[in-house]
C-alpha cells in the first residue's frame, strides 16, 4: 500500500492540502487564500471556481514540496467549511452564482417567515437545528428564487446543489455525493433516517433531483482524476466533525473546541441523537462505513478568528494576525472593554439573528491594547457560554477542553480560556486536526489504519494551560460580558 494519506482542507478563508504519514504527522502542506466577496452588508460569497482552482494548485504544491506523486497516496479525504452553498450546471460544471457562505445573512426574511408560521424550532425535531440563516437549505431556496430558470432546471436535474465537499468531489470524481455530517447541516436531512426529508423538501420547495446522494463519512466513493489521478476518494467530513474525529473524541462525553474563522465546540453523544434544550445543535458526528452513525451536540460561534482578521483588514490595528497577542499582552487586563462580535448575529446559545457587533465599556483610558485584548477575550467568553450550555444539556461536567485550529498558537488566549472556564485547556501535538480527521476517515476506508484505536494511539498532548484566576474575578468578568451581550441584542428589527 502507498505510504501516505492526503487531505483537502477547504476552509472559509483558505484551501490547504496536507499529506500525513501513519503516525499522523505532517509530511507536506500547501495553502492558498481565496477572496471574500461582500456585495452588501451581511452578505458573504466565495467564487467556487476559484476555490476549485486553488484546490488543484495546493495539491500540486504539497506533492511537489515532498517529492511525491499521486501514486504515493493510499487515499485522499475532504474536509470543508460546511453550510456554504454552491449551485452549478451539470453539463458545463460551472457555478451559476457565487457560493453563499455559511455566515451570510441574506435569508433572514425567509427565516422570519417560516418562524412566524410555525416557530423557530419547527424543524428541530427532525433536523436538530433551529431556523437560522446559518444552514444551507434556505441558501439553496434563495438561489432557486434568484437565479433565472433555476427551479425548472434543478427539478430536471440540470442544476446540482452541494456544499463545498460535494463541489470538490464532483470536480475530482464526477460523482454527486455528500456525507452525513455535511448533509446534517443543510436542515434538509432527517437525523433518524439519514436521508433527505420529503416533508421539509416540500415545505421549502426544494427539488430532490438537484440534491447529492448521502453517503457515510468513510468509504471509497470513487477514483480521482486530474491532479490526483488514480487516488481513491475515501473520506468526507464537515470541518468541525473532522476536528472531533481528529482529536480522537470517540467516546460519549469527549469534546473539542476549534478556534478558526468561527469557533465550534462539539461533544460526542454516542449513537442516538441528543435533543438540546439550551440552544445547542444536534448534529452528526461521523459515520464509518456501515457502522451506526455517531451523533454530537454542537455550539457554533460565528466570529472568532474572523474578528482578528477584521481588526487587521478593516481597522488596520495590526499588520498581521500574529501581532494580536503581543498587542493584547501590552496591557494587564481589558480595561473594562468588551467586544461582542455579532457581525452575523449571535449563534449558540442565543440564536439571535438581529444582534449586531458592539464594543462596550469604552472610556478615554481605552487604547489599542485593550481593544486587542477584548477581541481575544470575546472568543473565550463565547466558548464559556457554549460550554455551560453543553453541561446543562448533557449533565456532563467537562474536566478538560481539547483545542485546535489556528488560534491555539495564541498562548494569551489559551491561558485566558482556561481561566474563564475554570478547567484545563489542552493543545494536541498536531493542531491540524481538521485535515487529520479527514485523513483518518479516508485511511480507515482503505485499510491504511486498521481501526480507531490507531487514532487514539496517535493523539498526543503538546501543552496544557491550567486555570489561574480567582473565582470572584472569573464571575465578575463573565458578568460584565453578559451585560455587553444584552447591548448587542435586537439591533436589527
Amino acid at each position: 500500500m502507498a505510504g501516505y494519506i492526503g487531505a483537502i482542507d477547504q476552509g472559509t478563508t483558505s484551501t490547504r492540502f496536507i499529506v500525513f504519514d501513519h503516525a499522523g504527522a505532517i509530511v507536506a502542506l500547501d495553502q492558498m487564500e481565496h477572496r471574500q466577496i461582500m456585495p452588501r452588508p451581511g452578505w458573504v460569497e466565495h467564487d467556487a471556481a476559484e476555490i476549485w482552482a486553488n484546490t488543484q494548485a495546493v495539491i500540486a504544491g504539497a506533492l511537489e514540496r515532498a517529492g511525491l506523486t499521486p501514486g504515493d497516496l493510499a487515499a485522499v479525504g475532504i474536509t470543508n467549511q460546511r453550510e456554504t452553498t454552491v449551485l452549478w450546471d451539470r453539463e458545463s460544471g460551472q457555478p451559476v452564482h457565487n457560493a453563499i457562505v455559511w455566515m451570510d445573512t441574506r435569508t433572514d426574511k425567509l427565516v422570519e417567515q417560516l418562524a412566524a408560521e410555525g416557530g423557530q424550532d419547527r424543524l428541530r425535531g427532525r433536523t436538530g437545528l433551529p431556523l437560522a440563516t446559518y444552514f444551507s437549505g434556505l441558501k439553496l431556496r434563495w438561489l432557486l428564487d434568484e437565479v433565472p430558470l433555476a427551479p425548472a432546471r434543478a427539478d430536471a436535474g440540470e442544476l446540482l446543489f452541494g456544499t463545498i465537499d460535494s463541489w470538490l468531489a464532483w470536480n475530482l470524481t464526477g460523482l454527486h455525493v455528500t456525507d452525513v455530517t455535511n448533509a446534517s447541516r443543510t436542515q434538509l436531512m432527517n437525523l433518524e433516517t439519514l436521508g433527505w426529508d420529503d416533508e421539509i423538501l416540500a415545505l421549502l420547495d426544494i427539488p430532490r433531483a438537484c440534491l447529492p446522494q448521502i453517503r457515510s463519512s468513510s468509504e471509497v466513493y470513487g477514483t480521482c482524476r486530474g491532479v490526483l489521478e488514480g487516488v481513491p476518494l475515501a473520506g468526507i467530513l464537515g470541518d468541525q466533525q473532522a476536528a472531533l474525529f481528529g482529536q480522537a473524541c470517540l467516546a460519549p462525553g469527549e469534546a473539542k473546541n476549534t478556534y478558526g474563522t468561527g469557533c465550534f465546540m462539539l461533544m460526542n453523544t454516542g449513537t442516538r441523537p441528543f435533543a438540546s434544550t439550551s440552544g445547542l445543535l444536534t448534529t452528526l458526528g461521523y459515520k464509518l462505513g456501515d457502522a451506526p452513525a455517531v451523533y454530537a451536540l454542537e455550539g457554533s460561534i460565528s466570529i472568532a478568528g474572523a474578528l482578528v482578521q477584521w481588526l487587521r483588514d478593516n481597522l488596520g490595528l495590526i499588520a498581521n494576525a500574529a501581532e494580536i497577542e503581543a498587542l493584547a499582552a501590552s496591557v494587564p487586563d481589558n480595561g473594562d472593554v468588551y467586544f461582542v462580535p455579532a457581525f452575523s448575529g449571535l449563534y449558540a446559545p442565543h440564536w439571535q439573528s438581529g444582534a449586531r457587533g458592539v464594543i462596550a465599556g469604552l472610556t478615554r483610558f481605552a487604547g489599542k491594547g485593550h481593544l486587542a485584548r477584548a477581541a481575544l477575550e470575546a472568543t473565550a467568553f463565547q466558548t464559556r457560554e457554549v460550554l455551560d450550555a453543553m453541561a446543562r444539556d448533557s449533565g456532563v461536567a467537562i474536566t478538560e477542553l481539547r483545542t485546535d485550529g489556528g488560534m491555539v498558537v495564541n498562548e494569551l488566549l489559551m491561558q485566558f480560556q482556561a481561566d474563564i472556564l475554570g478547567v484545563p485547556v489542552v493543545r494536541p501535538r498536531v493542531i491540524e486536526t481538521t485535515a487529520l480527521g479527514a485523513a483518518y476517515a479516508a485511511g480507515l476506508a482503505v485499510g491504511y489504519w486498521a481501526s480507531t484505536d490507531d487514532i487514539r494511539t496517535n493523539w498526543g498532548e503538546d501543552k496544557r494551560w491550567r486555570p489561574d484566576m480567582a473565582e470572584d474575578r472569573r464571575a465578575a468578568l463573565y458578568g460584565r460580558w453578559n451585560k455587553a451581550v444584552t447591548r448587542a441584542m435586537d439591533w436589527v428589527d
